[in-house]
């Protein structure tokens, strides 16, 4: 049965690493006190290790260990090992490359499906849907397909931004780009504010947190859903 945390972000304003999750990551990861870190995506282009070190902080707060997963030899025997998988946030184009290039997309996918308990931020969030063709990302490297995990029916647009009435910015709002997108695809986008986390648990899907979230579909009219509306149903 999928046991996963996909959340919009991994730090909220004016908080630290992880801060606003750690209940919730401590129950999720609570029979095994060592996590596999991938750390593809890089934030800001930092290395894999720095990455680690980062996001092991937070960890230690509940008693865990963060292991990255470039320190292994072989890759996908480390995820068919793992007791549980963190995925963090950074460029979702990078992140979707060093996966297929590495051979972990469908092992990935297989212990997911397989109960293995899961945590993404961002970008490893966007890879819990069924494409990653709704992140806010720049493509700065070309991945060999933007099929991603298919973990959730639907795909996510995290750090999702209401338009500013008062703003002079000329540039697209993140609903015309979801528009956008759905002129050439019919799969449906949650768009996720910061803050805002879903909890999947089976097919069963939870909007958590104290945002709404925002629904897109193709030929359909935006709206809202509220926390704790289940959207597995709604979006499948």
């Amino acid at each position: 049965m999928k046991n996963l945390i996909v959340a919009s972000t991994s730090t909220v304003y004016g908080g630290s690493h992880l801060d606003y999750l750690l209940e919730e990551i401590s129950h999720l990861f609570s029979n095994t006190e060592e996590v596999l870190f991938i750390p593809y995506a890089r934030p800001g282009g930092i290395s894999h290790d720095t990455y680690t070190e980062k996001a092991a902080e937070a960890f230690s707060q509940i008693g865990k260990k963060l292991v990255g997963i470039h320190t292994f030899d072989n890759a996908e025997t480390a995820i068919k090992n793992a007791k549980g998988v963190f995925t963090g946030g950074g460029n979702t184009f990078v992140l979707v490359s060093q996966l297929y290039q590495n051979g972990l997309m469908q092992p990935l996918r297989d212990a997911i499906f397989n109960g293995l308990p899961y945590l993404g931020t961002s970008a490893g969030s966007n890879i819990c849907g069924v494409t990653m063709q709704t992140t806010n990302d720049m493509p700065i490297v070309y991945p060999p397909s933007f099929k991603t995990l298919g973990a959730i029916p639907f795909n996510i647009n995290p750090h999702y931004l209401d338009p500013d009435p008062t703003s002079t910015h000329m540039g697209e709002t993140r609903e015309t780009r979801i528009k956008e997108y759905h002129t050439q695809n019919n799969i449906p986008v949650a768009g996720l504010r910061e803050g805002s986390w879903l909890q999947v648990t089976g097919d069963t899907v939870i909007l958590k947190g104290e945002h709404s979230a925002r629904i897109f579909q193709q030929d359909k009219e935006p709206f809202e859903i509220e926390p704790g509306t289940e959207l597995g149903v709604l979006l499948s």
